[in-house]
Formats: structure tokens, sequence, C-alpha cells
């Protein structure tokens, strides 16, 4: 099969998710206005929690700008992932994704097609938080954009291939909505997103442990790293390979003769 065949494959699924975001501002709007609820929350927060009359504004922005920041940008990847196989589950109800499925090109690259397109829907939303967050004074280096780039792309391919492989494990999409309760929000609490980890550890040795198995604590600390122009080599390798097992696992579940499709085939 010829290269252009892939690139058009690639093009046509990336244009379907840009119109999909396009004709639903409300979820663009709500991925923004979610983050930045909590940024003024955590912000009031750290100055009540650290005293604004003994330690200075500049080192409680420090604080929270460290910690918090790079904490919300996983909140962002880690909805639009859920919120994207969401989609998938939709499209297979409604018998669009078997019609994906079917395509000549390979499920493999398919499917990857669909969680690069999610990841660059992810990105603009990402930075577009970020650009409202300057107005809290949330001031990276320059270079921290362009380092975070390639960590908030991997943070949300692992974050999508976590949703893509929940999407094939789920028939009907009422069930889909309140697994993402009992997936999100643990993830999210139970990681460093909001409290460093020595922190945690001080108050219990058993979150402690939990918040070190959770993938997302690496996603949000790899990017924490990137906006500051470092790299977190743990990080980033237990990322990588933690994108690659879920998407390996989620292909197999969108496999017609191991996966999903044969349960739905045989209990028809």
């Amino acid at each position: 099969m010829k290269r252009s065949a892939y690139f058009h494959g690639f093009m046509g699924i990336a244009k379907r998710e840009l119109y999909r975001v396009v004709q639903q501002r409300s979820r663009f709007i709500s991925s923004l206005v979610r983050p930045l609820l909590w940024l003024v929350v955590f912000a009031a927060g750290f100055r009540a929690a650290l005293g604004v009359a003994i330690i200075p504004p500049y080192q409680t922005y420090i604080t929270y700008q460290v910690y918090i920041i790079p904490g919300l940008i996983g909140m962002i990847l880690l909805f639009n992932g859920m919120q994207s196989s969401l989609s998938m589950v939709y499209d297979r109800e409604m018998g669009s994704m078997r019609v994906l499925l079917t395509s000549p090109l390979p499920r493999p690259f398919l499917l990857a097609c669909k969680l690069i397109a999610s990841s660059l829907v992810s990105l603009a939303q990402v930075y577009a938080f970020l650009l409202v967050a300057r107005f809290f004074e949330f001031s990276p280096p320059a270079s921290g954009y362009f380092y975070a780039l390639p960590a908030i792309l991997l943070a949300g391919f692992l974050l999508g291939a976590l949703g893509l492989l929940l999407s094939s494990l789920i028939r009907q999409l009422e069930n889909f909505a309140g697994v993402m309760n009992f997936v999100v929000f643990p993830m999210f609490f139970m990681s460093s997103a909001l409290y460093p980890l020595w922190k945690i550890r001080e108050s219990s040795e058993i979150l402690h442990a939990i918040c070190q198995a959770n993938p997302f604590t690496y996603a949000v600390e790899l990017i924490r790293f990137a906006l500051y122009s470092e790299l977190n080599g743990r990080a980033l390798a237990v990322c990588s390979a933690t994108a690659a097992v879920l998407f390996s696992a989620a292909i197999v579940g969108y496999d017609p003769k191991r996966g999903l499709l044969k349960r739905k085939v045989g209990a028809g």
C-alpha cells in the first residue's frame, strides 16, 4: 500500500477529531474551565496554608506553579483521553467504528492515528490553558513551553491508550460513563498531581506506594520537569513503557479474532 494512503488515512481521522471538537465547543470550554477553577481554589488554599503575611507572595506562586499547574495539565489530558474513548464507544454503537476498522489500512495504524489525533487536540487545550494561566503569574522559562510539547504528547498518548483499552472492554455507552468515575478520580487524587511525593509519604506510606505505582504520577512528573527544561529519565521510561503496553492491549481488544468484536458476534 502506498504511503499516500497512510497519509490520507491519518489526515482523515485527524480532521474528524478536529471537526468534532469544533462542533462541541462546550467540550473545549469545559476542558479549560475545570482546571482554571481548581487553579483559583488551590492557589487560595496555598496562600492560606503557607501564610501570605509571613511568606512573600511570589514564593507562594512558585509553590503552586511547580506542583499545581503540571497536575492540572495532567487533568486536561486525563479527561480528554477519557472523553475521546467515550466517543469510541458511541461510534461503535452507531456502527461508524466498524466501518473505520474495516478499512484496508492496518488496524494498529488506525488506532494509533486515533490516539495521535486525540493527543493533538489535547495539546491545543493544554496550551490554551497555559496561555490563560499566565494571568495567574505562571511564567516558566520560555524554553519550557518547547520542552513540554513532546512530554504532553507522550502523556496524552498514554492516557488516551488507557481510555482506548477501556473502550474495548465496555460494551455499552452508559457503563463507560460510570467506569470513568472509577478510573479518573482515583488516578488523579492518588498521584503527585496536587502534592509532591515526599509530602504524601509524610502523611501515609501506603498512599505513597500507590502514588508510585500510578502511571499518571509519572506523566505529571514528566511534564513538571519539562516545563522547567529538565528531563526526568525515570518518568520518561515509565510513560513510554506503559503507553506501549496499554496500546498493545487495546490492539488486542479491538482485534475481531480475540477482542470485543468476537465477543459481540458470539453473543449475537
